[in-house]
């Protein structure tokens, strides 16, 4: 069993950044690929970006590439999900995720078996 505590949302504006954390705790982190998912009020939850046990491979979707960078460090069991320029279309809670089967690229939800509780992201105009 993996706990995830997400963190690090907050309000900002266009063109801000922010750092988005994922500390988890109850298993061995580096067994897991981490996701970041983002949902917004009356849509399906949207894959974000996604890397690799041992930070090999990173995914994104293509409205983050070469904004967000996501990362990984195992000996603090935690993920990071850099984001720069953020735009108001960014704005969601956003999710980590662990995928304890599979290390490929992954943007099913389903993929996905435990998810930390959210943390708010707002960029304003």
């Amino acid at each position: 069993q993996v706990q995830l505590v997400d963190g690090g949302g907050g309000l900002v504006q266009t063109g801000d950044s922010l750092r988005l954390s994922c500390a988890a705790s109850g298993g061995t982190f580096s067994r897991v690929a981490v996701g970041w998912f983002r949902q917004v009020p009356g849509k399906e939850r949207e894959f974000v970006a996604r890397i690799s046990r041992y930070s090999s491979m990173t995914y994104y979707t293509d409205s983050v590439r070469g904004r967000f960078t996501i990362s990984r460090d195992n000996a603090k069991n935690t993920a990071y999900l850099q984001m720069n320029s953020l735009k108001p279309e960014d704005t969601a809670v956003y999710y980590c995720a662990a995928d304890l089967t599979n290390n490929g690229p992954a943007s099913a939800t389903g993929r996905y078996e435990y998810w930390g509780q959210g943390t708010q992201v707002t960029v304003s105009s």
